[in-house]
């Protein structure tokens, strides 16, 4: 039951729209009706507003954190990896939203800084470096989506390898459109317009 309710409380911090709640506040219109229709700072940023973009990119990360630290610090670390996978879930499939939200990289990287730090910061030099190589940003959400399991269960175990590779999975089938793009030779770079 305890680890039930973490993952209720989990889903339902990761649910909260903060990309679109951002931009409401600051009329920018419904992010649903910008860009690619994504709830997240990418999308946010296509608005024109850089701080309410890096504005989602934080509290999107940070609800997956909280979800993780809370429950720890009050059940432990088993249902800090329930409250996490369940915020990530949250995002991907918020009830407000009729389960259509974001592709979840932010919130992926924010539950991970919170399980296990050491994981992040791999996730996000991989990030980077396929970044500064290729130019293409998806791609690089895609390559550390990869690697992060195989880092999980190297620093961490299998219990935080299994958790990361859900996500990973499901970053994966959030990014199919993405994957298509880069098939096709049609995904943008990184600096360049549309």
């Amino acid at each position: 039951m305890t680890l039930i309710l973490w993952a209720a409380i989990g889903y339902l911090l990761g649910s909260i729209p903060f990309g679109l709640v951002i931009t409401r506040a600051l009329g920018l219109g419904d992010l649903r009706q910008i860009g690619s229709g994504n709830i997240g700072a990418t999308n946010v940023l296509r608005t024109g507003n850089k701080g309410a973009a890096l504005a989602t990119l934080l509290l999107d990360s940070g609800k997956g954190a909280i979800a993780v630290l809370l429950a720890r610090w009050l059940a432990g670390p088993e249902a800090a990896l329930f409250a996490g996978a369940a915020a990530f879930l949250g995002h991907l499939f918020p009830v407000w939203l009729g389960f259509k939200g974001g592709k979840g990289v932010a919130t992926f990287l924010g539950t991970l800084l919170a399980l296990d730090w050491r994981v992040c910061l791999a996730a996000c030099a991989i990030w980077l470096v396929t970044a500064a190589l290729l130019r293409i940003s998806s791609l690089s959400a895609l390559v550390a989506a990869a690697i992060a399991p195989i880092v999980a269960l190297w620093l961490d175990g299998w219990p935080l390898a299994l958790t990361t590779a859900l996500m990973s999975v499901l970053i994966y089938i959030r990014h199919h459109a993405n994957i298509a793009r880069l098939i096709a030779g049609t995904e943008p770079r990184i600096g360049k317009k549309g």
